[in-house]
């Protein structure tokens, strides 16, 4: 351990910010005095840090101090009532926007009734997903994917969320977070993958255009594959999730940064996980 350290930053976590380039450039928010510092991560990567979890944890919608967060961040009374932490989140094809029956309306009319993508991603293998249009590749990058490749545009979250369920009957919808620490994972055709999916599943998306219209849900052919690549020098020793509540002192050589996850010797820490925290970071 080095004998002197630099803090960096101190304030409540964020998910990490991440910009597309090659290797992904990675910054980590902390919020303090209603502030946002965000302080890059990449050319720590190699070098010894220390993250200390500092004893609060504040909501990161209303910012009010809660023992325990909830979906990621929120206090119980916002997680009870945002309608970002519906299930509709997590389950899209329950989306109930439609019905009058929102938890926030106005949220949902600029979050749901947009434009999304139902996409194929390489992270863990290959998988189903979806994302709003505005969140094209920061989704891809937040799952750790090397590879993606938009399959279909529709019109709103419900739609997205109705054919990711016809598509996750022939392919996963779920990223395995211990195999996105044991290391790289083989690239894999998704073009040829696409084509596999549309000959399969071609009379339940004709069903759902006869539903919603045509333009509605478009089937896209043609879109172009992503690459993605991130700073990591080495996986970590053990595959280990570490959670500031066990462990409020992190500290050791930052090995690389992949999804949300910093990646430690003896594990990774899901930084999303913990939005809310009050930490400082401190280098070397």
């Amino acid at each position: 351990m080095p004998a002197t350290m630099i803090e960096q930053g101190r304030g409540n976590l964020r998910k990490m910010v991440v910009e597309p380039a090659e290797p992904a450039q990675y910054h980590l928010p902390l919020v303090q005095g209603g502030e946002t510092g965000l302080h890059p991560l990449n050319g720590f990567v190699g070098q010894h840090i220390r993250l200390e979890f500092l004893g609060e944890i504040h909501c990161i919608h209303c910012g009010r101090k809660t023992k325990k967060s909830y979906n990621q961040g929120y206090c119980f009374p916002c997680c009870r009532d945002l309608a970002r932490c519906d299930q509709c989140i997590v389950k899209p094809e329950q989306c109930h926007h439609h019905l009058g029956t929102c938890r926030e309306p106005e949220w949902g009319d600029t979050h749901c009734m947009i434009p999304h993508y139902v996409y194929l991603a390489n992270s863990t293998g290959i998988k189903v997903g979806i994302t709003r249009h505005s969140q094209i590749p920061t989704r891809w990058y937040d799952q750790g994917a090397v590879q993606a490749l938009p399959v279909c545009r529709v019109d709103t979250r419900l739609q997205s969320g109705l054919l990711e369920v016809v598509l996750a009957n022939h392919i996963a919808d779920k990223t395995n977070w211990r195999a996105l620490l044991k290391g790289d994972v083989p690239a894999v055709d998704l073009a040829q993958q696409r084509d596999r999916l549309y000959a399969e599943v071609g009379g339940e998306l004709a069903a759902l255009q006869s539903k919603f219209g045509v333009q509605a849900l478009q089937w896209l052919p043609d879109a172009e594959l992503m690459n993605l690549s991130y700073p990591v020098q080495s996986y970590p020793g053990k595959v280990v999730s570490l959670k500031l509540d066990k462990h409020p002192l992190l500290e050791g050589e930052l090995l690389g940064i992949k999804g949300q996850y910093l990646f430690f010797p003896q594990g990774a820490i899901n930084m999303r996980s913990h939005a809310g925290y009050q930490v400082a970071l401190h280098t070397a």
